[in-house]
């Protein structure tokens, strides 16, 4: 059962990267001063990534409590 929760620390990781990298993408558009259409098409392209990250660390977070109810 270690082996559940270093995985999950590792998913969890890895999606909270992923989280950090969204955010400094919509930072960088945003200093690049974009506005409207710009700035909405970039972020919108941002969104599924940024769920998929969501996703990733939740799923590590789960496999984390997994391993220590285990």
């Amino acid at each position: 059962m270690t082996a559940l929760v270093w995985i999950g620390a590792l998913l969890a990781l890895a999606g909270l990267a992923g989280l950090g990298y969204c955010i400094a993408v919509a930072v960088r558009a945003k200093r690049e001063g974009l506005e409207g259409p710009e700035m909405e098409a970039r972020l919108r392209k941002l969104v599924a990534l940024n769920l998929g990250a969501l996703g990733v660390s939740t799923l590590g977070l789960m496999l984390v409590i997994l391993g220590v109810f285990l």
